[in-house]
């Protein structure tokens, strides 16, 4: 079954670190980027962070630089997503999506992070 799992989320105090993955089953992620979305309560859902596909190319939210980053695995199956000094304002759960133009969207279910002492 094709599907995108994310995992790795948890309590956490804040300013201290959590690392996502954003894993596919069915298919390798290394035809498509991948973007870190998140939602807070009652808010919106915003963009964390992307990879592109080939390049490689990282872009990252104002609001996480320099705190998270976001990488591959070399089995092409996984993304990560490690985030460091996290404050309470990065709680919310967090969503991994892939895309690629001509491609079908795949979009994970979704891994709650909280950050409280």
């Amino acid at each position: 079954q094709v599907r995108l799992v994310e995992s790795g989320g948890g309590l956490v105090q804040p300013g201290g670190s959590l690392r996502l993955s954003c894993t596919a089953y069915g298919f390798t992620l290394d035809d498509y980027g991948v973007s870190w979305y998140r939602q807070a309560p009652g808010k919106g859902r915003e963009l964390v962070a992307n990879i592109g596909s080939n390049s490689g190319r990282t872009n990252y939210a104002d609001f996480v630089k320099g705190r998270f980053t976001i990488s591959r695995d070399n089995a092409r199956t996984t993304v990560y997503l490690q985030m460091d000094r996290l404050e309470p304002e990065d709680a919310g759960v967090y969503y991994c999506k892939a895309g690629q133009m001509g491609r079908p969207i795949y979009w994970g279910q979704g891994t709650q992070v909280t950050v409280s002492s």
